[in-house]
């Protein structure tokens, strides 16, 4: 589970410095080997466009790892990279034939490219680029390009490009609007334009295709459907297994093929025989080998280096069966994770103490390992846009039994925190003690809350006896309840004593009442700056910021906790009582675990419904419209570092360069050209 980018204006950019996701001319390879000279201020920067900012990383600590530990990141690296077409075609069936067909124009036409025409075309190609498809990453919705169908036919024509009528169509209509519809009340699969299924098929249909299958262990059920497309031949439901031979199998060989060089440079036994393992998965599709996986890569906590690669994310799916692709490599930083460590061997103080019905705690937390990670590497469903916590695995027998690993992208946020700015948080706080609390301890309250969210919150709570896992039980609403709870764990705790008693905070008081402050303001308010007027939330982490936000304040209105405040003709939510917050806080987080426990789909959709879908349309006008006076993007994404071996005579690597890309679309179009393993048809 991942915990997504979080808005500016809770400066969740900050979470780790608060301790006080055709090149074919020699020019554009060039720009990607040209090093940042360490002398030199790194700029963080590299450009921005529609809503977009597009930003670069480093990877602190590199010069300090072994030639072996160098050579294992880089392995992973390129088996990441390796699959990274599979997430463009998971997104939607056309995703691949149009991108080929834009990359062609982009780099063959000839004609006039300083008209406003080829500008929009210029920003409909990165908008592309950046949502790994033709839907935006975030939102959903299919992007509009800014330039006309018989623009687009001229630029084809001078280009000698050539696609399909459907394809062309598909880039003007309003077909498949939307790549993931979570809405109430219609068939989320058929409204669905993600290519997890194939034409014809149902929500019906998936419910009932895998309410027959049964795992060979019920107390250890296997993720049917994480790792296939399926589809309708002849009438019959049929399963198109991503493996070696299989769906995908070309890119898949090539993941493998890296995989065993890692393998072959793995700091340790148990890293060595998890990395021989998910190879093994990659070669059958097996979803045994893949729980197999799991068991071994989770207790495998020794050593530097750590990675997430397959398919893991349920997100994109409406019904929450299938797993996007996905890399991220990590190296360890050392210092943080030795300063956060102590969360992990609390593990079990904060679950006997939570606000739970008893019989929904876990009598025993086990494996809760929590690590700030350097990122050296990310594709398919990790980059651009990146997470800045994760928490594997899903199953959650496996988190009970053995564990989880909650990691949280230390130089991501770092990134994040030296390309950001705070312009826009007077304009939305409610007075200046407000404002004196974000500025002073917000970014360490947004730290606590990410460590708080992943180790604590997805390790907390366990299902009734005999409740199926909760994609089966709240089906759509399954992954937004799943969210919300463990926020609302972090929330519960960011208000208690326990974290100065650990030596994490210095004034617990002031860090709980930035970290409410921030959340409230975001979940009512300020996140609706990434929706058009009229839009219902869809996202899942937009929906659970929202309904959890919405039900504290209606709450916290009966018993004025939270007041809603006009001045000047501006919306203000002022936090009155924050302790009665916290328990307001409590009491849902009870719900929520008790929803995800007994299984409860009618109150988890009628939480979501209700409290987390639509949006107050004249307040949306007014924080769009207060909006208005900063240039600054609200969504921000990455160019990856580029890794560069150094060979010697008989081919051997003797070293491996860190180098940084001039600018996102030499980067993009490198990736198309050297990553290039599937055909534009699966």
């Amino acid at each position: 589970m991942k915990l997504n980018r979080i808005l500016f204006f809770i400066t969740i950019i900050g979470l780790m410095v608060a301790c006080k996701k055709d090149p074919n001319t020699k020019e554009e390879t060039d720009k990607l080997e040209e090093p940042i000279a360490a002398t030199e201020k790194f700029d963080y920067q590299v450009e921005q466009f529609a809503d977009l900012k597009i930003l670069r990383y480093q990877i602190p600590g590199w010069d300090n790892l072994t030639l072996k530990e160098q050579k294992l990141v880089y392995y992973l690296t390129q088996a990441g990279l390796s699959g990274r077409d599979i997430m463009w075609d998971q997104n939607y069936r056309y995703n691949l034939r149009i991108r080929k067909a834009l990359e062609k124009i982009y780099t063959s036409y000839e004609g006039d490219k300083n008209s406003n025409d080829w500008k929009e075309f210029e920003i409909y190609l990165k908008r592309v680029w950046f949502s790994n498809g033709i839907h935006h990453h975030y939102s959903n919705d299919k992007l509009s390009p800014g330039f006309s169908k018989d623009y687009f036919s001229s630029l084809l024509a001078a280009t000698d490009t050539e696609v399909a009528e459907e394809v062309y169509n598909v880039i003007f209509n309003d077909e498949d609007a939307k790549k993931v519809n979570q809405a109430k009340g219609i068939d989320n699969i058929a409204s669905s334009a993600v290519n997890f299924y194939g034409v014809g098929v149902t929500n019906e249909d998936v419910a009932s295709f895998y309410a027959k299958m049964k795992s060979p262990d019920k107390n250890k059920p296997l993720s049917y459907g994480l790792n296939s497309q399926l589809v309708k031949e002849n009438g019959e439901l049929k399963e198109r297994v991503y493996k070696s031979g299989g769906l995908y199998g070309s890119a898949i060989d090539e993941i493998v093929k890296w995989l065993e060089k890692a393998k072959e440079v793995a700091e340790n036994k148990e890293q060595g025989d998890a990395l021989g393992l998910l190879i093994e998965y990659y070669k059958t599709g097996d979803l045994q080998i893949w729980d197999d996986y799991n068991v071994a890569w989770t207790a495998a906590t020794e050593g530097n280096i750590d990675y997430i690669n397959s398919f893991i994310e349920v997100y994109n799916d409406p019904m929450g069966y299938r797993g996007s692709y996905e890399t991220i490599v990590e190296i360890k930083d050392f210092d943080m994770s030795k300063k956060m460590e102590v969360l992990s061997k609390n593990a079990q103080w904060f679950e006997d103490n939570a606000p739970l019905i008893k019989e929904h705690k876990k009598d025993s937390v086990v494996g809760v390992s929590y690590k700030v990670v350097a990122v050296a590497g990310e594709a398919g469903d990790a980059s651009p846009s990146t997470p800045i916590g994760v928490n594997l695995p899903n199953a959650n027998w496996i988190r009970a039994e053995v564990g989880s690993k909650s990691v949280s992208l230390g130089n991501i946020i770092e990134a994040y925190s030296n390309a950001g700015g705070s312009d826009r948080l007077k304009e939305f706080v409610h007075d200046d003690e407000e404002f004196e609390l974000e500025e002073t301890y917000g970014q360490l309250a947004d730290k606590l809350h990410t460590a708080l969210h992943e180790v604590i919150g997805h390790a907390s709570g366990q299902l009734n006896p005999g409740v199926g896992e909760t994609k089966e039980t709240l089906k759509n609403y399954a992954s937004t309840i799943e969210e919300g709870r463990a926020d609302l764990v972090g929330l519960y705790y960011l208000m208690d004593p326990k974290l100065q008693e650990l030596g994490l905070v210095e004034d617990w008081e002031k860090v709980g009442k930035a970290a409410y402050d921030g959340y409230i303001r975001n979940g009512l308010m300020t996140q609706l700056i990434r929706l058009n007027l009229g839009d219902d939330v869809e996202e899942a982490h937009m929906r659970n910021r929202q309904w959890v936000s919405a039900w504290a304040f209606e709450q916290g209105t009966k018993e004025n906790v939270i007041e809603k405040v006009t001045r000047e003709g501006k919306t203000y939510y002022n936090v009155t009582d924050y302790e009665k917050l916290r328990e307001i806080f409590g009491r849902l987080l009870r719900e929520t675990q008790r929803i995800k426990s007994e299984g409860d789909f009618k109150a988890a959709e009628a939480l979501v419904e209700d409290y987390g879908v639509k949006v107050d349309q004249t307040l949306h006008a007014e924080i769009l419209k207060r909006n208005e006076q900063f240039t600054s993007a609200p969504y921000s994404g990455f160019v990856n570092p580029v890794l560069v071996p150094e060979m010697d005579g008989n081919g051997e690597i003797t070293k491996i360069n860190v180098t940084q890309p001039e600018d996102f679309v030499s980067q993009m179009l490198y990736y198309s050209k050297n990553y290039n393993f599937l055909p534009e048809v699966n």
